[in-house]
């Protein structure tokens, strides 16, 4: 993923910086043969970053994502209520 100027600020992490987040990566590597994974801002653009658990879900229900991952909690898109979805977040913050 790169920015608009298609830079990109690559970051690496070895086990002893963040264990957890290490084997996260590494086990994603062996599932998908490639153990990277994205890091970027959550939010979409024109949105505020997610402070809370609950801009957190706002933001994903609102957008094409398939999972959130917070904590030791994993929401799958598609085991969501309809009820939950709260807009398009299109039509609250539009495209600049």
């Amino acid at each position: 993923m790169t920015h608009v100027d298609l830079s990109a600020r690559v970051q690496t992490v070895e086990r002893g910086d963040n264990e957890r987040f290490y084997d996260l990566i590494a086990r994603f590597g062996e599932i998908t043969g490639t153990p990277v994974l994205i890091n970027t801002s959550f939010n979409v653009r024109g949105e505020p970053i997610v402070c809370t658990p609950e801009d957190a879900f706002r933001c994903f229900m609102r957008t094409e994502m398939d999972v959130l991952v917070v904590g030791d909690f994993m929401l799958l898109k598609t085991e969501q209520t309809a009820e939950a979805d709260s807009g398009d977040i299109d039509e609250i913050f539009p495209m600049d």
